[in-house]
């Protein structure tokens, strides 16, 4: 069943974007995007994640449940838990905004933006750029682009237009070695390393280390999944 789960999302996105681009044209996305990013501050999760490389900056995560874990808490509030995540330190937010599969909404991450001024991380399923105009316009500093979910062309077009057109950042996913060289060659400059593989669910956190050591000191990387405690945190850092 969990082999089929990413496929399954997969499928669902295809249809969700079909009713966003039927509801409002993505001209009209777009220019209200770029009206709202007009004033706003650019690429503020890199710089959160940069200001100070001695800290272990976490990017703490705003989840209703998920396909792994089933229901974590179907009652949370985002602007509670948001507030919760700040007084405790982190560096930014990542939120959940797929309904089906996560319990999220779009509608989350404005409510977590009004209830905090940390770096916000759109975490979904991105496939079109109407998704990318819709995080931009409902708050998001950033967006998750899964490499495993885009062909060579859209990923680098979908952190071309996050990055370059609205100055928002883009987080790239990525679980094996082709896929870190995928997001290179689409000049990533923070690259999250998944420590659980989306096509079976199983985690590893040897993930992180191997891809870790394979890249570069001039990117900012993540590790993502299945950490559970400061100390592994810690480990898994990259040393200068």
């Amino acid at each position: 069943m969990m082999k089929n789960i990413f496929a399954q999302i997969l499928n669902q996105k295809r249809e969700a974007v079909s009713q966003l681009r039927a509801y409002r044209s993505l001209q009209d996305f777009r220019e209200r995007a770029l009206e709202i990013r007009k004033n706003g501050s650019r690429h503020r999760l890199l710089q959160a994640l940069e200001s100070d490389l001695q800290r272990l900056n976490i990017i703490a995560e705003f989840k209703r449940r998920s396909p792994s874990l089933g229901i974590i808490r179907d009652d949370l509030s985002a602007d509670e838990v948001v507030r919760c995540y700040e007084r405790g330190g982190a560096c930014a937010i990542s939120v959940l905004t797929d309904e089906e599969f996560f319990g999220g909404s779009i509608a989350d991450l404005g409510v977590a933006r009004s209830s905090t001024n940390l770096p916000l991380l759109r975490k979904d399923f991105i496939i079109d750029p109407i998704q990318i105009y819709e995080a931009a316009i409902t708050g998001a500093d950033a967006v998750l682009l899964i490499v495993a979910a885009l062909d060579k062309i859209s990923l680098k077009d979908l952190r071309a237009l996050a990055e370059d057109e609205l100055g928002l950042d883009a987080l790239v996913e990525v679980h094996s070695s082709e896929e870190l060289h995928r997001a290179l060659d689409a000049n990533a400059k923070i690259i999250g390393v998944n420590n659980r593989d989306l096509r079976t669910f199983r985690v590893s956190l040897d993930t992180s280390e191997r891809l870790i050591a394979e890249t570069l000191r001039d990117r900012v990387m993540i590790s993502e999944s299945g950490l559970q405690s400061v100390r592994r945190s810690v480990d898994e850092r990259p040393q200068s």
